[in-house]
């Protein structure tokens, strides 16, 4: 088959396919430039902003954990939205990338300063991601995600950004399409499924955490099937609502799994901080995957599993 339909809709804005980086593992920038073309992915999704400057958590920050995952715990360090926009946001635009830049805060008023900071930026930022799911950092608001009301009130927040916002969820919550549905009536056109999930790995030597900061949040292949439980609960319980999917996902298959347990686009991570060209990879394979079995539009097959 010629010519597979790999364009895709999330929310109110269409992509040329569903293949997008994962906030926290592309940098801020181009930094994947020399290792994919950019303006081929669907989205550069980037590493979430806060209003001023921070400067993440103590090293060591990221261990290689069993079973091919990893544990992290940068702590959302960033330029600041001022720099970003100034330093990072350029070069993306020159390379013709489709940008959804992500924001994060310890306060409502946080996320709103964030917010209002990136209404500026130009066209080619075409959606907001908020970070309600950090799970790497300490204080009374660890995860704006834990509760509907919270996550509501800082997505609602974010919508001074004047353009589409996506809510990044965790799925260590006690009902994660209660979440989902509060974020969505609060102003969101997605939902992205889902965040690391809370871990920590000791020194049995040391007799310590071997991370800086203690803890930190479990990503690559074992948060997989995580990721394809939260968004096929959400599909279920919603209904027809935009998911973005991320979780393991390295390979064709593991992102039609999740396009297929209700997300309208995938998000790839750690697979890219082990091999920066993973993005063009899959959706290479993605295409192939699909015109083998004889697949007109990639569409047709968000929430195929649900039957």
């Amino acid at each position: 088959m010629k010519g597979v339909d790999l364009g895709v809709r999330v929310g109110s804005v269409t992509f040329p396919n569903p293949i997008m980086t994962a906030a926290g593992t592309a940098g801020h920038g181009a930094e994947l430039a020399a290792y994919v073309d950019l303006a081929e992915l669907g989205a550069v999704v980037v590493k979430s902003l806060s209003a001023e400057p921070w400067s993440g958590n103590p090293a060591p920050r990221l261990h290689g954990a069993t079973g091919g995952g990893m544990v992290n715990s940068v702590g959302l360090q960033n330029p600041g939205v001022e720099a970003w926009l100034e330093d990072d946001l350029p070069a993306l635009r020159t390379a013709g990338a489709r940008v959804v830049a992500g924001i994060w805060g310890r306060s409502i008023e946080d996320y709103a300063k964030a917010a209002e900071m990136l209404s500026s930026a130009g066209s080619e930022v075409v959606a907001v991601e908020v970070n309600l799911s950090c799970p790497n950092l300490g204080g009374e608001h660890e995860m704006f995600s834990a509760r509907p009301s919270s996550a509501a009130e800082a997505t609602a927040a974010a919508l001074a950004c004047g353009r589409p916002v996506w809510a990044k969820l965790s799925p260590a919550v006690a009902d994660l399409p209660a979440v989902a549905r509060a974020v969505l009536a609060a102003g969101a056109e997605a939902v992205t499924l889902v965040n690391t999930m809370p871990a920590m790995v000791i020194d049995v030597e040391a007799r310590r955490p071997v991370l800086g900061a203690g803890g930190g949040g479990l990503s690559g292949p074992p948060l997989h099937p995580v990721a394809v439980r939260a968004v096929w609960d959400c599909r279920l319980a919603l209904g027809d609502v935009a998911i973005v999917g991320s979780g393991g996902v390295g390979t064709a298959a593991e992102a039609v799994e999740l396009l297929m347990a209700g997300a309208a686009a995938v998000q790839i991570g750690t697979a890219a901080l082990r091999d920066p060209r993973a993005t063009g990879r899959v959706l290479r394979d993605l295409r192939r995957w699909c015109s083998r079995r004889q697949v007109a539009r990639v569409a047709e097959l968000t929430g195929a599993a649900h039957g």
